[in-house]
């Protein structure tokens, strides 16, 4: 991954415009996308397989006017009036009246009609009328709302008070309100902070923002096919603002770093990305599988939230990946800080961390060398091609600057480590006292009473609840099924006096059947709001009353309605909450387990993402439940927790808190697998990391805070849920409970399992690969004239240290025990790797690039014998070369094939005795020096420029073996290397000698080289 993302951010760096201009025909193009097919947002939640939704799809083929979209018009006549008066009830009338006439209306219940139910309040100042839609919520268009909206000028000109209540009238746009612009300019003062600079400051800023638009241009453009919540947009914008900001926040930081260091701007940008990067990918990969790990769950709109938010995150890392390195070529060595500034002396002082320093040209002793007994080696500049780490910029360091003082993260680290127990006590007390609330927490979905106070339908909900009670608001629907009734009135009439019994239950309307007296309706009201926990206790108990009216009526019941809907989310999410928390703590641990190759720092980690998710439950419910702040937050009411917050938090906050114990403890692991001193690993690794983690949380809290006073009810609790969470991981968790836990450990703390260490992939987030893959690179870069380099070569199970050169078109003979030669061949195809030492194949550094160099290297084991022994030489070559080439021109054509099979009748007409081959020959027929030339031009047919063939412990098929290297050469191209494995070097005869003393292949006058496996008296490839 590294050494992928190293060559990324140089591409990037090396091509800025093209890649910028590449980002910002992508932003147009999907931003336009959005403006041209962007739908209207649903509000509406449904849940497939639950008794009511499948209620709700019943209803909607034998009751199309219930199953559609419903909303409650409100009326309240000025005090001393009622709504019986003549003059009132006619203003109501025509309101209603016109109403029924608005395209999509399907029907109209005024108050006054016998089949209202308690329509007129008790002081008859406040009455309510039902309107039916023909359609659900997305499907009614905007005109048809604001025809509704227009009837109201018929009452209130009467002086009567008019409000829309219901689903359709829900606020669902997006907006940005200026405090998300508060949280973006708080997040700017944190990174100019961080930076000391405009420029680094607002490149992150810019990065984001580009995500931000993206993403919400690919959500708008997909509401044309997909019903998806304003709730969703709004989460992306969220997440890809914060995530955005701190990934370009930590890549940049790093690239910065190592230019006040001395680095070149476009070798420090490719490692930038390569080492930083690839915590960024890690980070952003675990956000991403936690949040599509929501589609597990099963519920429509909240998958699509996940997919939204995690395209978003995959958007940002993609952009700190590409189009930050292309900026960083743009700016070069503006973005360097300045000579003497505080940003320069803190990045010098890290180098106090690494090994002793030889500067160019001065001896370990001279009055100018670096003092320091861990300071990082310092690369002559002069050398071009030589990686700088240090460099002569930090070399050149005027010997007055003045010393950086010690960081506030350096204190901060040593007081906690002087002391860590009081402060895992300390953080522990804190976090148990936050989460006390988290044992209260209760879960409903959003309904009217969080919408704006100022928005109609939050006028309507209130009006209800102030005239009839907290019930009608959330009026529920029982379905009897009457096809076993013969009584259908007196059937209806005993439901009706069974559902009153039921405790909870304000009011029971008249059951009506539909027209085909299959299925009858009964509205029946609660006496309590429909987000309370006793509402959802009312829809459990009608349930049970189904086996009683079964048993005694023969009519079985179904509770529907969208507030049993919201019943049934509230609890299958409930139920899986645990099995979610159990998937994403045992996530965390194996990832990290893979990352830092231990299993203490994984359950430590997970732990601590338990303690964050605590404390966010406690303070959001406290506060949204509670009401404690909530005057101070803009909270106008309180109620329950939407339910889907949970889990997405914890999708959320886990791939967060998972960035943080990357950035910090990963540089703890890269000191100790130095020193292995474990307590200087945790003084320096936190050292290196707490600034860049604190800039990071800071701009995440402000971020997620900025959407707490102005959000809508949903967006206002996941965002305070965040950033307290957020702030919670940062600062108590990982940058306090982490090194605390850690001193306590110690040397225990890195120690893994022999068996997990094997099952287990090695994660290289330090970029240990990297550093690897650039010196081997910078060897290679010496040998561009050799197809194949090798130096001090040596590979697990042969004897000798290989020294290697070919040139392009040579041949190279491996000579020794097949084990030996096949343990070789199997390198040089990238296949194997080597203990040590440096190989390059066609320019790819073995093992860095070993899965490329594979590709491009056919390995062909000559004594193995094919069992379909019928199959033609023609249908052989036809079908290794349509394998071999891509799908776009998988053909082969007959001429190729037949070119080919004549190839290797032609090198086989030069040995008397062999038949002449022809396409139709079975393999099965074919001699010993056939079946090698066919097998030989089977591998031919991959069209990798290197050949690696062995010829087994038989070796050649004929007596004479420098003839049947004679007979290869001429088969295989001259512009391919071919390396051939034999038990012995050939004997060539006098007339192959060539006037300088070489041996030649006869029939190519190619070069030809001898390595000696088993001969350790000679173990160099030499050119003879």
């Amino acid at each position: 991954m590294a050494t992928l993302l190293y060559r990324i951010g140089r591409f990037s760096f090396r091509h800025p415009w093209q890649v910028i201009v590449v980002w910002f025909l992508l932003l147009a193009g999907i931003l336009g996308g959005g403006v041209a097919l962007g739908g209207s947002y649903d509000e509406g939640f449904s849940i497939p397989g639950t008794e009511s939704q499948q209620t709700l799809d019943k209803l909607d083929a034998v009751f199309p006017a219930v199953a559609g979209s419903s909303a409650q018009v409100v009326f309240q006549v000025p005090a001393g009036q009622t709504v019986t008066d003549p003059a009132d009830q006619a203003a109501i009338t025509a309101v209603t009246d016109a109403l029924a006439k608005i395209p999509h209306v399907s029907s109209v219940v005024t108050p006054y009609s016998q089949y209202a139910t308690n329509a007129i309040s008790a002081d008859k100042t406040i009455a309510y009328a039902s309107v039916s839609f023909d359609g659900p919520t997305v499907d009614i268009p905007a005109s048809t709302t604001d025809a509704v909206q227009a009837t109201r000028a018929l009452a209130s000109d009467a002086g009567i008070r008019v409000e829309f209540g219901g689903q359709v009238f829900q606020d669902n746009t997006v907006g940005i309100s200026p405090s998300e612009g508060l949280g973006v300019l708080f997040a700017a003062v944190v990174l100019f902070i961080t930076f000391g600079s405009l420029l680094a400051a607002g490149l992150p800023l810019l990065s984001a923002i580009i995500g931000v638009g993206i993403s919400i241009g690919a959500v708008t453009a997909s509401t044309a096919f997909a019903s998806i919540s304003s709730t969703a947009p709004l989460l992306a914008v969220m997440i890809g603002l914060a995530v955005g900001i701190d990934y370009a926040l930590f890549i940049l930081s790093r690239h910065r770093t190592q230019l006040a260091q001395g680095q070149e701007p476009e070798e420090s940008a490719a490692q930038a990305v390569a080492t930083a990067g690839s915590a960024v990918v890690f980070a952003g990969t675990t956000v991403i599988i936690a949040l599509l790990g929501l589609l597990v769950v099963g519920i429509p709109f909240l998958s699509v939230m996940g997919v939204a938010a995690a395209f978003a995150v995959f958007i940002s890392v993609c952009i700190a990946a590409t189009l930050l390195p292309a900026i960083m070529g743009l700016a070069k060595n503006r973005l360097r800080p300045k000579s003497g500034s505080r940003v320069e002396r803190r990045a010098l002082a890290a180098l106090e961390h690494d090994e002793p320093v030889t500067i160019a040209g001065l001896g370990a002793g001279a009055p100018d060398a670096h003092p320091a007994h861990h300071a990082a080696p310092v690369v002559d500049a002069a050398d071009p091609a030589a990686p700088v780490h240090a460099g002569a910029h930090a070399a050149r360091a005027k010997s007055g600057t003045k010393p950086v003082s010690r960081s506030m993260g350096a204190r901060w680290v040593g007081l906690v480590m002087k002391a860590p127990i009081v402060f895992i006590i300390v953080v522990c007390g804190l976090v148990g006292v936050a989460a006390i609330p988290a044992f209260s927490l209760d879960l409903n979905l959003p309904t009217s009473g969080q919408q704006p106070a100022d928005t109609t339908n939050r006028q309507a909900y209130d009006l209800l609840a102030e005239g009839f009670g907290p019930g009608f608001n959330g009026p529920l629907i029982v379905v009897a099924d009457i096809t076993q009734s013969t009584d259908i009135q007196g059937v209806l009439t005993k439901i009706g006096d069974e559902l009153r019994t039921v405790p909870g239950v304000a009011v029971v309307g008249q059951g009506i059947p539909d027209p085909t007296v299959d299925t009858a309706i009964f509205q029946v009201i609660p006496t309590t709001a429909p987000d309370s926990p006793e509402t959802k206790t009312l829809v459990h108990d009608l349930r049970a009353v189904n086996d009683k009216i079964t048993a005694d009526l023969g009519t079985p019941i179904a509770v529907t309605g969208q507030t049993a809907v919201a019943v049934d989310i509230s609890d299958l999410l409930t139920a899986a909450l645990l099995p979610f928390g159990i998937l994403v703590v045992g996530l965390s641990i194996v990832l990290l387990a893979m990352v830092f190759r231990s299993i203490a720092v994984p359950i430590k980690a997970a732990v601590g993402f338990l303690f964050s998710v605590g404390a966010s439950f406690g303070v959001t419910v406290a506060v949204f439940q509670w009401g404690w702040g909530a005057d101070l937050l803009n909270i106008a009411t309180t109620g329950p927790l939407i339910s889907f917050l949970p889990i997405l938090l914890m999708a959320i906050l886990f791939g967060l808190a998972m960035d943080y114990e990357v950035f910090l403890v990963s540089g703890m692991r890269e000191e100790f697998v130095k020193t292995k001193d474990a307590r200087r690993a945790i003084r320096v690794g936190f050292v290196q990391g707490a600034r860049v983690v604190t800039a990071a949380a800071l701009i995440m809290f402000f971020v997620f805070f900025a959407f707490v006073p102005e959000g809508t009810g949903a967006i206002k609790q996941i965002a305070l849920a965040l950033a307290v969470g957020v702030f919670v991981d940062a600062f108590l968790v990982r940058m306090t409970l982490v090194p605390a836990v850690m001193t306590l450990l110690g040397a225990t703390a890195w120690k893994l399992p022999r068996a997990l260490s094997r099952i287990l992939p090695n994660v290289d987030v330090e970029g240990e690969g990297l550093r690897e893959h650039i010196s081997s690179a910078a060897w290679a870069s010496r040998h561009t004239d050799d197809i194949v380099s090798a130096e001090d070569l040596r590979i697990g199970g042969v004897e000798n240290t290989i020294e290697l050169s070919l040139t392009e078109g040579s041949i190279l003979v491996l000579a020794g025990d097949t084990t030996s030669r096949r343990l070789v061949g199997a390198t040089l195809a990238g296949r194997l790797v080597p203990e040590s030492g440096e190989l390059q194949v066609l320019g790819f550094t073995v093992p860095s690039e070993a899965g490329a160099l594979s590709r491009c290297v056919t390995l062909v084991d000559l004594a193995s014998g094919r069992t379909d022994a019928s199959t033609s030489v023609g249908s052989a070559l036809g079908d290794r070369i349509r394998y071999a080439r891509p799908l776009f021109r998988r053909g082969a054509s007959t001429s190729e094939i037949e070119r080919r099979v004549a190839d290797i009748d032609r090198v086989l007409s030069r040995f008397p005795g062999e038949p002449p081959l022809s396409a139709d020959t079975a393999l099965g027929s074919l001699t010993p020096l056939a079946t090698a030339l066919v097998l030989t031009a089977l591998g031919l047919a991959d069209g990798g420029a290197v050949l690696v063939l062995d010829t087994g412990d038989a070796g050649s098929p004929l007596a004479d073996t420098g003839g049947f290297v004679d007979a290869l050469a001429d088969l295989v191209p001259a512009g391919m290397t071919l390396v051939l494995g034999l038990p012995a070097v050939p004997e060539f005869g006098a007339a192959r000698q060539a006037a300088a003393g070489s041996i030649t292949a006869s029939a190519s006058a190619r070069p030809l080289v001898t390595l000696e496996l088993s001969t350790p008296a000679r173990p160099e490839g030499v050119l003879r």
